[in-house]
Parts: C-alpha cells; sequence; structure tokens
C-alpha cells in the first residue's frame, strides 16, 4: 500500500460522490481536495465551526451543518461565489441532508416539530409536521423519485410517502409499532421495510401502496432489533438482534431462512479461518557491527523510550478451533447494553457481510451468505472501531484506534503498518471507486491506495497463510 502525509482535520471528512474530491473540515473552513494529488482546489469559510457535512449526489454541491449556530451553509464547487445559508430560528436545526435531486435541501427542527424542504432553484420550502426522528427515519428510493418518512402524531407511527418532484404527499399510512425506530427501501424500490424500538422484536415489511407485506418477530419478552441491512442485490434483509443472532430474510416469501449465531466459543463444524492479532516484534541484528560508545548509549536510550511505538508491529496468526474468543459481560443495571449486532455490513456483491457483537468488541465475524456458514473470524487486540467494503470487490478494511490497518480478502487476511509518526486510525472510509481510502486520526487523516492486485479467490479451499506489509 501507498500512504500520503497527513493533513490538519477538525471534524468531519468525505468523499464526493463522482470519487473525484475530498471534502475536510477544518474549525471554521471548508477545505476540498483532489482525491489523486490531494492539492487544495477550493477553500470555503463558514461562520461556525463545521459539525456535519455532505455532498450533493451529483458532487456539485457541498452542505456544511453548524449546529451550535443552528445554520446550515451550502457551497458550490463549480461557482465559488455562490452560497446559501439556511436558518430556522428558534426552531433550530437537528440535522439535514440532500434530496436525490441535488437541488433540495431537508432540514429537520430540534425536537422533531418539522421536517423542511428547501429548493435551491426558487426558494420555495415544504413542511412536514412532526418528523419521528432527526437522523435517522428517511429513505429515498434508489431512482430518487419518491422519499418514505417516518411521523409520529396523536401516539401513532405513521409513514409519509412523498414524490421528490413536487413534494407533495402521495400518501400516508399508519404502522403497525410501538415506537418507530427506522424504515429502509429496498434496492428495487418495491418494498418498505420498517422495525420498532429495542423493547418490541417487530420488522414489518411494506409495500408502496401500504400494504402489510409480511410481519416478523423472532421472540417475545427480550430485547429486539439493533441493526438492518438490505443486501445491495435486493434478495436478502439481515437483521442483527440484541441476542447476538443474525436472522435473513429473502425477498420471495419474506421467510427466515438462515440464522447465524456468534457463540464465544468457535467449533467444528465451522471451517473458517480465524485469524489472530499476535505481535511481531522487529528485530534488527546488529551484533557484527561496530559503533561508537556514545552513539551505542544514544540508541540503547531511544530503543527503551521508542520501542513501543517505533518497533511495535503487528501480524496475523491462523488459529486452530475450537477456540474462545474474548467476550465481556453487559452492566445489567445501564440502558442500551452494550450486546448484540451493532455493526452489520454487505459486501458489494451481496456475497458476504460482516458483523460485531458489541458484548464481542474485538471480534469481527465475516459469513459466506452462498454457503450459508462461518467465513473467517478476525480477532483483534483492541476493539473494532470501523470497517468497511471496499465498493468494487469482497476486500474489507477495519481499523482498531491502532497504528495498523488491517484487510481481509477471500484469500486471506494482512496487517498493514502505518508509516505516520503518532498516527492512530479512529475511523476509515472508501471512496467509490475504490481507488482510495481515507483515514482519519483524532487530529489529522491521509489516505491511502492499494497499489497490488486483489489476489484471486480459491474455489474449495481458503489459504491459511498471513502476510504483513509495510
Amino acid at each position: 500500500m501507498e500512504f500520503t502525509e497527513a493533513y490538519k482535520q477538525t471534524g468531519p471528512c468525505c468523499f464526493s460522490p463522482d470519487a473525484r474530491f475530498l471534502a475536510v473540515a477544518c474549525d471554521y473552513r471548508l477545505v476540498v481536495r483532489d482525491v489523486v494529488t490531494l492539492k487544495v482546489v477550493q477553500l470555503f469559510s463558514c461562520v461556525d465551526k463545521i459539525n456535519f457535512l455532505e455532498w450533493a449526489p451529483d458532487s456539485e454541491y457541498i452542505l456544511c451543518g453548524l449546529y451550535k449556530r443552528p445554520m446550515v451553509q451550502a457551497w458550490s464547487l463549480s461557482q465559488p461565489d455562490w452560497t446559501c445559508k439556511i436558518d430556522e430560528g428558534s426552531a433550530g436545526i437537528a440535522y439535514a441532508r440532500w434530496s436525490p435531486d441535488s437541488r433540495h435541501i431537508l432540514t429537520t427542527s430540534e425536537f422533531q416539530l418539522r421536517l423542511t424542504v428547501w429548493s435551491l432553484v426558487n426558494t420555495a420550502c415544504v413542511h412536514v409536521q412532526w418528523p419521528k426522528h432527526a437522523a435517522r427515519g428517511v429513505s429515498f428510493t434508489k431512482d430518487g423519485k419518491f422519499a418514505a418518512i417516518c411521523t409520529r402524531r396523536d401516539c401513532k407511527d405513521c409513514i409519509n410517502l412523498l414524490s421528490c418532484h413536487s413534494w407533495e404527499i402521495m400518501g400516508v399510512f399508519a404502522v403497525d409499532t410501538l415506537d418507530l425506530a427506522g424504515v429502509e427501501w429496498s434496492p428495487d424500490d418495491s418494498a418498505i421495510v420498517a422495525w420498532d424500538s429495542l423493547l418490541e422484536y417487530k420488522v414489518l415489511i411494506y409495500s408502496p401502496d401500504g400494504r402489510c407485506l409480511f410481519k416478523y418477530s423472532a421472540y417475545e419478552s427480550g430485547l429486539g432489533v439493533k441493526t438492518v441491512g438490505w443486501s445491495p442485490c435486493g434478495q436478502f434483509l439481515a437483521v442483527g438482534s440484541y441476542d447476538q443472532s443474525v436472522r435473513i430474510l429473502n425477498h420471495l416469501t419474506w421467510k427466515t431462512f438462515a440464522e447465524f449465531t456468534h457463540a464465544a466459543s468457535i467449533r467444528s463444524p465451522y471451517n473458517a479461518a480465524v485469524f489472530k492479532e499476535v505481535d511481531d516484534p522487529f528485530q534488527l541484528d546488529m551484533s557484527e557491527l561496530c559503533l561508537s560508545e556514545g552513539l551505542s548509549r544514544n540508541m540503547r536510550d531511544n530503543g527503551t523510550e521508542n520501542g513501543s511505538e517505533g518497533g511495535s508491529r503487528v501480524k496475523y496468526a491462523v488459529m486452530d478451533v475450537p477456540i474462545t474468543v474474548p467476550a465481556q459481560k453487559p452492566a445489567s443495571d445501564k440502558p442500551n447494553p452494550k450486546q448484540g449486532i451493532g455493526m452489520l455490513s454487505w459486501s458489494s456483491d451481496s456475497h458476504y457481510f460482516f458483523t460485531r457483537n458489541d458484548n464481542m468488541p474485538t471480534v469481527l465475524w465475516i459469513w459466506d451468505i452462498c454457503r450459508l456458514e462461518l467465513a473467517a473470524v478476525l480477532v483483534q487486540k483492541d476493539p473494532i472501531r470501523a470497517a468497511a467494503w471496499d465498493p468494487t470487490c469482497p476486500r474489507l478494511v477495519l481499523c482498531t484506534e491502532s497504528p495498523h490497518l488491517y484487510m481481509w480478502t477471500p484469500s486471506g487476511a494482512c496487517c498493514v503498518n502505518i508509516p505516520l509518526p503518532d498516527f492512530r486510525i479512529v475511523d476509515l472510509k472508501w471512496n467509490s471507486a475504490g481507488s482510495c481510502l481515507l483515514l482519519k486520526d483524532r487530529d489529522s487523516f491521509c489516505c491511502a491506495a492499494i497499489v497490488s492486485a486483489l489476489p484471486e479467490e480459491e474455489p474449495d479451499e481458503q489459504t491459511d497463510e498471513t502476510s504483513e506489509d509495510e
């Protein structure tokens, strides 16, 4: 892998949808860089510190959320003199997002009093009363024609369907939930999934005209759904629960056809490769070198002080089953227990998906949906902070707030040492072309590119070899 030098950032960073530019927040300044050269393309000054960034789908405009004001500013990449400010006054702004046509901005006020659609073309605005959530509860169809918005009034949950052309309400239907937690269109726009809060396990599939196609509840008298994710192909719906299991529903009958559990003990008949992160101290044989006494003493002193940082290297060791992975017991006297499937994401080809069970924060599970089995387990030394699939192939990268980047493909896994001093990865993102990887530290960022070709997948067996890159 090749890495750039580190650059300053103080907030959100995100790639443009066309993969050409990188927007970076530095206090009140918005810096737009070219992805290839990282040269500054545009520099914009906001009126306050930037809390949120989002590119318009056409990569022409950038939205900046200044929630302390509260205010939203938008900028044009091709017209630097053009600017837009949105201020809701005393209602405030809790969240903002782009519409699919890149010409409207949707803002949600504080206390979810209303959702407002602002036009950048004719300055018109449309209000939707009583949105259920600020950041969640809004989903657009893939063709960008319709929006589903969760609302709640008179203690009843509803889904409002809006046309993204005229922003008129096309229909409203009630949802059979106690406390609607989220809504998501299917990738083929043929169905809408809605799920209840953690207090009741309930997943509901609706048609766009409001007919309930299926109700699913795996169990009662326990904390329910925690994560929901459609496969990119639209054939599978993964539901992660607080009972540490993932259930897969098919799009034809909406029945469950697979259930994957996350047991602390991995044993046969699992054929998955278990990769465990272990230390690999860098050792240099200097027995035959003749050094002066002062230089030798200086190297010994520096090695004692900095050996743990500069000489620290890690690698993956392939473990034999049975093996017990680290697990934590969640606190029973605190709300929102750290238990259950808190992280779930599908690969771009819908062949694999990964999960993280929150009471096993150092373990990442990778599942093969075609074979309906566990493909691999990555056991890290530190809790997993973020993981992301390459948008072009089944390549997975993850970070643990350490100076290392971890990578998995169907051919194996490897650890990559970051060649930057005091750089610990807390978050990472791919650009849409899969050509560049953004790595974030607490107050800086760098970009990485994979120069070697992706190893071809073995058809019948998975290699047990591990590798390490500088």
